[in-house]
C-alpha cells in the first residue's frame, strides 16, 4: 500500500488539489489561504508545493494530500485513497490485499446487520418482544428502521451458518468478530438473545455491534451491554455512535451534543437534536474529541445524572479544555426542577418530556459553573455563596476548581473564572493564584488519559519561549539569503535538533534527519513563508532575535548551576561550590553583556 500511497503524491499536484477546497495566493515558494479547519482573520493555513505537504499555523494541523481529505471530508484512510486514486489515475484496488482484506471485513458486518434485521421483523416470540421493548423505550418504527436495529436469535449457531451459506469464509467471519472459536474447535456466534445496534465508522461503513440483552434473561446474562472486539476495522475508543449521520448537523451548528449511551442518542436524536453523538458507554478519549474537533468548537454535555455519569462527565470536561473545547453542561437549576428525580439519562428525559432536551441543550451553561456546583455547592451567581465552617473541606475543593481553571488553555478565559471565583466565595483574585501555584492539575483531574509522544510532537505542541525564538531565526534565514552566514554564529546557542535543522535548512551540504526533524523542518521552512519582505525589518528581527537567543541560553546555564550550587552547599562539597558559583559568576557576566 506504500507504493501506491507515494505514487498517489507523485501524480497529484496538492496545490491544485487543495484550491478545489481553499483559496491560495502565492507566498514566496508556497502557498497561503484561510484555514478550512477553524475561524481565522489573519490567513495562516500554507501549502508547499515542494514538499507536497500543508500546515495551519493558527490551529496546528498539517500533513499531506491524504491527511487533508481524510480531515476535511471526515473520512478514513483507505477511503480518501480511493478517492485521491481516482483524481491520480491510480488503480487503488490493483494488488491491494490490504483494502481486499478491510472490504470483506465490511462485507460480513453488513451482512449481520441484515440477517439482525430481518430477525427483528419475523413473528417469533422473541421478535415480538425485542419490537415491544424497543417501543416501550420510546423508540418509533422510524428510528428503529433508520438505525437498523435488529435482534440475534437465542440459538448458538445461526449467524455463523447464514454467513457461510452466503459465501463468507469461517477465518474470516472470525476476524469479524461476529463469531468466537470454542476449545474445542466449534464456531458460536458472538451475539445471543439480544437486541443489536449496527455500529458504522465516520462515512458510514458497518464495522461492529452493540447487543443489548433481552430484558428477560437480564439476571442470567453474563452483561447487560457487549459490543464487537476489536477487528483491523473497529476501534471502540475512536468510534463515536451516529457520527456518520450528525458530522454534517455538527458541522453547520459548530456545535456537538455528547451523550453516554446508544438509546439516549437515539431518542434525542427522534426528539429533534441532530448535532449528537454517543461514546457508546466508554470513557470519552483524544480521538473522539479530535474527530469532533475538525467539526466544532462547542460541546454539551449530556451525560447520566447518577455519580459513575457525572464522574464521566467530569473527565470529559477535563479533556475536552486540553483540547480548547467551549464547554457546556446541562443547566442543573433546569434539571433540578423540569425533571423527574427518577430520570438518571437523556433517555429517561425525552421519554416522559418530549421536547425538554431541545431546552436543556438550548440552556446549558459553562463547564465552570458544573464545577461551582458540583464542589462548592453554588448553583448561580445571583445568591449568597454558602458559609464553609470546614476550612479543610473548602481548600481542599477551591483546589480542585482551581486545577480546572488552570487546565483552561485560554488565559482570557483562566482569568475570567478565577473572578468570578473570587466573588462566589469571598476570597481574592491573588490569593486564589498564590493557591493556583501550589496546584498540581493532573492531582486532581479524572481524565487520567496519557498520550504517547515521539522525540518531538510537532503538530499542536506548545513550543518553550527558546524553542520559538529558534524557529523564527531559522525561517528568516530560510527567506533571505543574507542571513544564512550570519545564524551560523548562533548554532552553538541552538538545542541539538535546531541545531541539526538549522544547519540542514541553511547549509549547501545535506545532512540525514530522523523523521521527527523532518517534520521540524518542514514547519519551519513553511513558516518562512510569513517573513516580512522589508529587508530593514528582517535585520532588525533577526538581530533582536539572536540576542535573545542568547540571553535565554545563557538563563539556562544559570538555572542549572543555580541547582548544582545548592546541592554542593548541601552535601559539603567545597570544590564544586567553588567551581560552580565562578562559572555561575561568568555567565552572570555573559547575560550582562548582550
Amino acid at each position: 500500500m506504500s507504493d501506491t500511497t507515494t505514487l498517489i503524491k507523485e501524480r497529484l499536484d496538492i496545490v491544485d488539489f487543495i484550491k478545489q477546497y481553499v483559496t491560495l495566493s502565492p507566498a514566496g515558494k508556497n502557498f497561503k489561504g484561510s484555514c478550512p479547519f477553524h475561524k481565522e482573520k489573519t490567513p495562516s493555513f500554507i501549502v508547499s508545493p515542494d514538499r507536497q505537504i500543508w500546515h495551519c499555523f493558527g490551529c496546528g494541523a498539517g500533513g499531506d494530500a491524504i491527511s487533508f481529505l481524510m480531515r476535511y471530508e471526515n473520512i478514513e484512510f483507505f477511503e480518501a485513497l480511493k478517492i485521491l486514486g481516482e483524481k491520480s489515475g491510480v488503480d487503488v484496488h490493483s494488488g491491494s490485499s490490504d483494502q481486499k482484506r478491510f472490504n470483506i471485513l465490511y462485507d460480513i458486518n453488513k451482512a449481520a446487520k441484515e440477517f439482525f434485521k430481518a430477525n427483528l421483523q419475523f413473528d417469533s416470540a422473541s421478535a415480538k418482544a425485542a419490537r415491544q421493548y424497543l417501543l416501550d423505550r420510546g423508540l418509533n418504527s422510524e428510528t428503529i428502521k433508520e438505525f437498523n436495529i435488529g435482534i440475534a436469535p437465542n440459538a448458538s449457531d445461526f449467524l455463523a451458518k447464514h454467513l457461510v451459506k452466503s459465501g463468507f469464509k469461517m477465518q474470516e467471519i472470525e476476524r469479524a468478530g461476529v463469531v468466537l472459536k470454542t476449545e474445542r474447535g466449534t464456531y458460536w456466534d458472538r451475539f445471543r438473545n439480544r437486541i443489536m445496534f449496527p455500529l458504522q465508522n465516520h462515512f458510514g461503513k458497518d464495522i461492529g455491534f452493540t447487543g443489548r440483552i433481552m430484558p428477560s434473561a437480564e439476571e442470567t446474562a453474563s452483561g447487560k451491554y457487549i459490543n464487537s472486539p476489536e477487528t483491523p476495522i473497529f476501534n471502540k475508543s475512536k468510534l463515536l455512535f451516529g457520527f456518520n449521520k450528525s458530522k454534517n448537523a455538527i458541522r453547520e451548528s459548530k456545535s456537538a451534543v455528547v451523550v453516554e449511551g446508544q438509546m439516549d442518542f437515539l431518542l434525542c436524536w427522534q426528539d429533534g437534536i441532530k448535532n449528537i453523538v454517543a461514546t457508546s458507554g466508554t470513557a470519552p478519549t483524544k480521538e473522539h474529541l479530535k474527530a469532533i474537533k475538525r467539526l466544532a468548537d462547542n460541546l454539551v454535555v449530556a451525560y447520566d445524572n447518577d455519580e459513575a455519569g457525572q464522574i464521566a462527565a467530569e473527565r470529559l470536561i477535563d479533556l475536552a479544555g486540553e483540547y480548547d473545547f467551549n464547554v457546556r453542561v446541562l443547566n442543573q437549576e433546569l434539571l433540578n426542577t423540569k425533571v423527574d428525580p427518577k430520570a438518571k439519562d437523556p433517555a429517561d428525559i425525552v421519554i416522559n418530556n418530549p421536547g425538554l432536551m431541545v431546552e436543556l441543550v438550548r440552556n446549558s451553561e459553562p463547564a465552570m459553573h458544573y464545577y461551582f456546583n458540583r464542589y462548592l455547592g453554588v448553583y448561580s451567581f445571583k445568591g449568597v455563596p454558602p458559609a464553609f465552617k470546614d476550612i479543610a473541606n473548602l481548600k481542599k475543593n477551591i483546589r480542585i476548581v482551581l486545577s480546572k481553571i488552570k487546565n483552561i488553555v485560554s488565559p482570557v478565559e483562566r482569568s475570567h473564572w478565577l473572578k468570578q471565583l473570587s466573588d462566589l466565595v469571598n476570597i481574592s483574585e491573588s490569593q486564589l493564584m498564590e493557591e493556583m501555584g501550589l496546584v498540581k492539575s493532573d492531582k486532581y483531574s479524572v481524565s487520567q488519559i496519557s498520550e504517547s509522544k515521539s522525540e518531538m510532537d510537532i503538530v499542536g505542541q506548545n513550543f518553550a519561549r527558546r524553542d520559538l525564538i529558534a524557529q523564527r531565526l531559522i525561517s528568516l534565514a530560510i527567506a533571505n539569503s543574507d542571513f544564512k552566514k550570519g545564524i551560523e554564529e548562533y548554532f552553538d546557542f541552538l538545542a541539538k535538533p535546531y541545531r541539526q535543522v538549522g544547519k540542514f535548512l541553511t547549509s549547501s551540504s545535506k545532512i540525514a534527519l530522523t523523521p521527527d526533524l523532518k517534520e521540524l523542518a518542514d514547519l519551519i521552512s513553511l513558516r518562512s513563508s510569513f517573513e516580512l519582505n522589508d529587508k530593514a525589518e528582517m535585520r532588525r528581527e533577526f538581530n533582536e532575535l539572536g540576542r535573545n537567543l542568547k540571553l535565554e541560553y545563557y538563563k539556562e546555564q544559570r538555572e542549572t548551576l543555580s541547582a548544582k550550587i545548592k546541592q554542593a552547599e548541601a552535601s559539603g562539597d567545597e570544590k564544586m561550590l567553588a567551581e560552580s558559583l565562578r562559572e555561575f559568576d561568568r555567565i552572570s557576566k555573559e547575560i550582562y553583556s548582550i
